[in-house]
């Protein structure tokens, strides 16, 4: 990492002095930092795809519009959970954090919040959500939310991550228990739909995260995470980005013949349609040699999500 510094320049009075790469921040002074910090710890981006994945589910298993007063409970509910877990995810990897590009300018490798104040704000967050649910939804959904939390920043950050190139995998039960959650809160009981749900975006997470670990594998080399694009050939994960791809698809494809209507049905296979061509036209460039650009499906993946769940939710109302 570069080590090149330079003397503050004088500012207007009120800014900040200007820094270069490398040098340590200095921490917030003012309260609007203070709280930017702490949002971030939270990873606002990743909160809102999976309350993309919840209201939906929440619909299908209500067979339309559920209570008002549930839904916000369960998007407080759920939002403070998924906080919860980042916030802990950031403190766990704090050491690792500091040596990659995409995240050495979080708040704590930055020094913006300290790693104590950190645990003790993603521990609030856990706590509070969980007590939320257990008090205003039933105790399903309550311990579905305690347990992803806890295999999130254990099971996955603390073991997975770190020690088998499998991580994004295992890994991916977190990202979709929010639709077991959504549904749990409204029925109290796991369908064969919600399974089905949980199993789209469960597969869904190869095809979307690996293209980003494709784009960052020199920083996970660096911090010595063994993400797959990392240890494995570009040909081996383009083969996996198709294989996901397509279970991803088929179990989209499953939810319908489970009792959903054309409404679900005609847009999913429309667009699981344009995700496969994606994920092949990733691979074909990869196995001729041509430059890869593996954001484009990543990109196109989060629209494609959003999509499903979009049609999932028109079709509980219609």
């Amino acid at each position: 990492m570069s080590m090149i510094t330079e003397r503050p320049v004088s500012n207007p009075a009120g800014q900040p002095p200007v820094r270069t790469a490398g040098e340590t921040p200095a921490r917030p002074r003012d309260l609007r930092a203070v709280v930017a910090a702490y949002v971030t710890l939270t990873k606002p981006r990743i909160v809102e795809l999976l309350l993309v994945t919840t209201v939906p589910a929440m619909m299908l298993a209500q067979g339309g519009l559920p209570s008002l007063w549930l839904v916000a409970v369960v998007l407080v509910g759920g939002s403070l959970a998924a906080g919860a877990a980042s916030v802990l995810n950031c403190y766990i990897d704090r050491d690792i954090d500091q040596l990659m590009r995409r995240t050495k300018r979080r708040p704590l490798p930055a020094h913006t919040v300290t790693p104590r104040n950190a645990l003790i704000f993603g521990l609030v967050l856990a706590v509070v959500s969980v007590a939320l649910m257990a008090a205003f939804t039933n105790l399903l959904a309550a311990g579905l939310t305690l347990a992803a939390i806890v295999y999130y920043d254990v099971v996955y950050t603390l073991w997975l991550k770190r020690t088998t190139t499998a991580n994004t995998f295992w890994g991916g039960a977190c990202g979709a228990a929010p639709v077991l959650i959504g549904w749990a809160a409204v029925t109290g009981s796991l369908s064969p739909v919600a399974w089905a749900l949980f199993g789209v975006v469960f597969f869904w997470q190869m095809p979307h995260f690996y293209p980003l670990a494709m784009k960052y594998k020199d920083d996970y080399a660096r911090a010595g995470i063994p993400m797959l694009p990392v240890v494995a050939s570009v040909r081996r994960v383009n083969a996996e980005i198709v294989l996901f791809a397509w279970l991803t698809v088929l179990t989209s494809l499953a939810v319908w013949a489970l009792g959903l209507s054309a409404v679900y049905g005609v847009p999913t296979l429309v667009v699981g349609v344009i995700f496969l061509a994606e994920a092949h036209r990733l691979a074909g460039r990869a196995r001729r040699g041509e430059p890869v650009k593996p954001m484009r499906l990543f990109h196109w993946s989060t629209s494609y999500l959003t999509i499903v769940f979009a049609a999932a939710a028109l079709d509980a109302l219609l």
